[in-house]
């Protein structure tokens, strides 16, 4: 596997590592209607992260860590930030398995595929609608 899928995995990890964190404050600003949902997006990027920290491994690298603290793209104040908060952690993070997707092949390839797509559609169940190309930017 190339340095390039082992930077594009790196990068992946760091995402993972800042949506857990973002959940914990999504978790606890949204309304109790959708506390389930952030419970459960919050362990899927558990179990993401700690998936990726083993490709790091893999690949030959040492995984990144998580930082203490991160700084958050608005204020959230209340209810309707944290969804919107939820919305561009799943924007960031399908951004990263898109490169993850460019940039690996084989098994890692597929599985960065499949991570992109949850990522879409947690983001489409948060924001109520969708966009043509998930994880692409230039595209969006």
């Amino acid at each position: 596997m190339s340095n390039r899928a082992l930077d594009a995995a790196q990068a992946a990890l760091a995402a993972e590592h800042a949506a857990v964190y973002g959940y914990g404050v999504v978790g606890g600003r949204v309304d109790d209607a959708r506390r389930a949902e952030a419970a459960a997006a919050h362990t899927a990027h558990r179990a993401r992260r700690d998936e990726l920290a083993r490709t790091v491994r893999d690949l030959g690298g040492r995984p990144a860590v998580a930082a203490p603290a991160y700084a958050l793209p608005f204020a959230v104040p209340d209810a309707d930030a944290a969804v919107g908060l939820a919305a561009a952690l799943e924007d960031r993070v399908a951004g990263v398995y898109s490169d993850l997707v460019r940039a690996a092949e084989g098994p890692l390839r597929r599985e960065a595929a499949g991570a992109l797509r949850e990522a879409a559609v947690r983001a489409v169940r948060w924001r109520g609608t969708g966009v043509a190309f998930p994880g692409l930017a230039e595209r969006a």
